[in-house]
């Protein structure tokens, strides 16, 4: 019987085969990658991890240094840059 803060289902439970039995093993969830705003792709150049962690980093190691960064893809970044030149 596991013990009362592994019955959580944050954590997830992976079998490991050893050499006698089976082994149950609990290990954190990875964190989800940034997606732009607008069209939902995968953000490159943007870190991911727990916020612990995040809060280590530098500013510019968090997220890209242009308009949106981290927020929109350079694509949609491109489009929104056009739309409010016209």
């Amino acid at each position: 019987m596991p013990r009362g803060s592994r019955k959580s289902r944050s954590l997830r439970r992976i079998y490991v085969k050893t050499s006698k039995q089976t082994k149950l093993v609990y290990a954190k969830r990875k964190h989800s990658k940034a997606h732009c705003a607008k069209c939902g792709v995968v953000l490159k150049g943007v870190a991911t991890g727990a916020p612990y962690r995040m809060g280590k980093l530098a500013k510019t190691e968090r997220r890209p240094e242009r308009p949106y960064g981290g927020v929109l893809c350079s694509k949609c970044t491109r489009l929104k840059i056009k739309e409010s030149l016209q």
